[in-house]
């Protein structure tokens, strides 16, 4: 008889470790989350709107502005092929704009 409450205790731990284990892979990462804020700004930004997509709810500060400021520097065209900053392009793009 008291084999039946070990093993319902048992049971019920295994059930909550493959739980866990489950919903730990499952959720999205750090980067998942930074992607779909990556995409969610780009629509964004093709649309003319603005403020902080929702997709970038939970993504930290500083890499919010990261994404941000490289949308804007791309949406530019100071953007290399390799998607890094060129000062090259920017400076042309400026002189160009004082003529």
């Amino acid at each position: 008889m008291r084999r039946r409450p070990v093993l319902t205790v048992i049971v019920v731990l295994a059930a909550a470790a493959i739980a866990a284990t489950t919903w730990a892979f499952l959720r999205p990462t750090y980067g998942d989350t930074v992607s779909s804020c990556q995409t969610a700004l780009s629509a964004q930004f093709k649309a003319s709107g603005k403020g902080k997509p929702e997709a970038c709810q939970g993504v930290k500060e500083d890499d919010y502005s990261a994404i941000l400021m490289n949308q804007i520097m791309g949406d530019e065209g100071w953007l290399d092929e390799d998607g890094r900053f060129d000062k090259n392009k920017m400076l042309e793009d400026t002189l160009n704009g004082e003529q």
